[in-house]
């Protein structure tokens, strides 16, 4: 077999004139410093070659000189098509004075689009990106006025809308590997994230192009593990071992083996944040961490929820993850972004995103850089600026919660904690809470209209997203609503009586969140609506451990139901509940008889298949119909259902009278503490 070790120079001297080159890399993980230095080198030395199309998913850079900012060069590039721009400034700039075409889609999306182009098939059918910059009636994903070409369409198919992102065939690519055999089979053992490696290899391959591997190391011929392998040999033309000084493993940090989960790190020694705004949102952010849940913590302002999660002892009751591929563990910051130490699993960053797509994601906290009064969120675009969507439109569209962090104003603010109290010292120069933001990366119009929870956390105050607009539900205490808030608003929120943030955000010292989110009393958890005679328990995260816990629901209900001194309808939100498996029928049994004394229907749901199935068997036993849905939308259409039923029936003893309270608010968890 052929030998195919070869000098970086050598490797590039094979890219043509037009050729589209497709770079893996997040930030500085799996980045293939070696050769962009290479092809950079080229150019500058011959002026060849000449507008290249260069395609990245995440972004290969520092945000200031590496990865992908060392070929801005003018002539060396013609057309970009990438997912995030923020750490590759240097082309963002050529884009935006019109010297490239320039494309931002999804980051999801185009990691999902090489799969396709492997295939051979003509692009990718989704709704990502509907309502955003992204759809062809808004930017169609264009930056810039020289991008004139459509490579999104708008379909119809059966009454719904889809966006259609064509494919195109990769000329080139540049892969990073860890070890490589002569002839081009590479593992990725000490990699942080194996990333789109296979998936842009095999698209590189049956486009007929070069796929050239950057690696660590040279072993022996047949002596690597096969499972280990994640490039074969069959889609490699190159392989290039790299300096040291350029394959480190991330641009942050020469060599971590917990980022490669050769060893398992200690964190009960971390040092916590400081208490400034930072960590105060990251705190109010981490109330809304759903236990046993499923999370994604965007890149900036959310990353500290990661950091208060560890300090308060709740990481191991929650599963982080991001979007490069890393499940569970705790994240990491700065130039180390996408990493992860203690994981439970890693997969490619394509997989990640049909995960997060197809809404596996029960919270996800994102960052907050400019909203309207629709709820709208821009991440993307601020005048010259071009930060990119990353993957902020795969998750936030369809993630089944969503928290926006981030400071109330930008650019020189200055916030001191006093006895508890915020202080504003200096007022940000700019507004975030806008007439209309500049560019949408959210769409809050569309996420209302699904019903979906949205926060939006800053260190003054927080909002929720309302079917007509924000409405401003908690102040920090030492915050003046008319002076801090509307004062440097370009909108007036739907303002009803906010609550007082929990005094203990803002104080030194761990704020016991656990006893909040694991242990909250069951009477914060539970709701009445009395016109329309139903109530909704929030069991969400509640964890059953002996028979006591079984009956404080219990004695919750029956509480109600003397105060009410009338039957009324249930739902109730198992998602993220334990119950143990000596507990389900004990458990069952007081369903049982709650049901018989003081339900007139009950709707339950859980997106836990493995409790719907237990909890389902043990009260079938009991001739109880276990009425167990998937989501709170299902749960919301049984109940709806029933309640017309209800008002349809002469005879009926509970007739809900209609309100102005919408279901959507009957049907809410419990508001967290004040």
């Amino acid at each position: 077999m052929k030998n195919k070790i070869v000098s970086a120079d050598d490797a590039v001297a094979l890219i043509q004139d037009g050729d589209t080159l497709c770079l893996s890399g997040f930030v500085g993980t799996g980045t293939p410093e070696e050769l962009i230095i290479a092809l950079e080198k080229r150019f500058l030395d011959t002026g060849s070659p000449k507008n290249l199309t260069l395609v990245f998913a995440a972004a290969p850079g520092d945000s200031k000189d590496r990865g992908a900012n060392r070929l801005a060069h003018k002539g060396l590039i013609k057309r970009v098509i990438g997912g995030h721009w923020a750490l590759v400034p240097k082309i963002a700039k050529m884009a935006n004075n019109n010297e490239i075409e320039a494309y931002n889609f999804p980051m999801g999306t185009l990691t999902q689009l090489f799969r396709d182009i492997a295939a051979h098939r003509g692009g990718i059918l989704t709704q990502v990106g509907l309502g955003t910059f992204v759809d062809p009636r808004q930017d169609g994903g264009k930056l810039n006025e020289v991008t004139t070409e459509n490579l999104v369409e708008l379909m119809m198919i059966d009454g719904q809308e889809w966006l259609f992102y064509k494919t195109f065939p990769i000329n080139v690519c540049f892969l990073r590997g860890t070890t490589s055999d002569p002839h081009g089979n590479t593992t990725l053992e000490k990699e942080a994230l194996t990333l789109d490696n296979l998936a842009i290899a095999m698209a590189t391959k049956n486009s007929l192009g070069l796929t050239i591997v950057q690696t660590e190391r040279i072993a022996e011929s047949s002596t690597l593990n096969p499972r280990l392998v994640k490039i074969p040999r069959i889609m490699v033309d190159c392989v290039v071992v790299s300096e040291p000084e350029n394959h480190t493993q991330t641009y942050g940090t020469k060599y971590n083996p917990a980022f490669a989960s050769e060893i398992r790190a200690i964190t009960d020694n971390l040092t916590p944040l400081e208490l400034t705004e930072r960590k105060i949102i990251a705190r109010r952010c981490a109330y809304e961490l759903p236990m046993g849940g499923t999370i994604n913590l965007g890149i900036g302002m959310p990353e500290g929820i990661a950091a208060v999660a560890n300090e308060e002892k709740i990481i191991d009751f929650i599963t982080l993850t991001a979007e490069p591929g890393v499940i569970g563990g705790l994240p990491q910051s700065g130039l180390d972004f996408g990493c992860s130490i203690n994981i439970d699993a890693l997969l490619d960053q394509n997989q990640q995103f049909d995960f997060y797509d197809g809404g596996g994601l029960d919270l996800a906290a994102l960052g907050l850089a400019e909203a309207d009064a629709h709820g709208n969120v821009n991440v993307s675009k601020f005048g010259p600026k071009i930060a990119g969507a990353g993957g902020f439109i795969n998750i936030s569209q369809n993630a089944r919660k969503l928290v926006f962090a981030g400071t109330f104003t930008a650019g020189g603010l200055k916030v001191g904690i006093e006895d508890g109290n915020v202080i504003i010292h200096q007022e940000g120069r700019v507004k975030k809470f806008v007439h209309r933001v500049e560019q949408i990366t959210f769409n809050g119009k569309m996420a209302a209209l699904r019903e979906k929870p949205v926060y939006y956390v800053t260190e003054r105050c927080v909002f929720k997203l309302r079917y007509n607009g924000l409405e401003l539900t908690e102040v920090a205490p030492g915050i003046d609503i008319e002076r801090d808030i509307l004062a440097h608003m370009d909108f007036e929120p739907i303002i009803n009586k906010p609550k007082i943030m929990a005094a203990c955000i803002f104080q030194d010292g761990p704020m016991k969140l656990n006893n909040h989110l694991l242990r909250r009393e069951l009477d914060e958890r539970i709701s009445y609506d009395r016109e329309r005679n139903t109530a909704f328990l929030n069991l969400e995260g509640y964890r059953v451990r002996v028979k006591d816990d079984v009956d404080r629901i219990a004695t919750v209900v029956e509480d109600l139901y003397h105060s009410v001194a009338t039957k009324f309808a249930m739902v109730v939100n198992y998602d993220g509940v334990f119950i143990d498996p000596m507990l389900m029928d004990y458990h069952a049994t007081m369903i049982s008889q709650m049901e018989e004394q003081y339900y007139t229907t009950c709707t339950r749901y859980s997106t836990g298949a493995f409790l719907r199935m237990k909890l389902g068997e043990a009260l079938s036993k009991r001739k109880v119909s276990p009425h167990l849905f998937e989501s709170d939308k299902q749960a919301k259409k049984a109940l709806s259902k029933y309640l017309q039923e209800v008002i349809e029936d002469d005879n009926s003893n509970v007739i809900p009278i209609h309100s102005n309270t919408s279901q959507n608010e009957v049907l809410s968890p419990a508001p967290s503490p004040e």
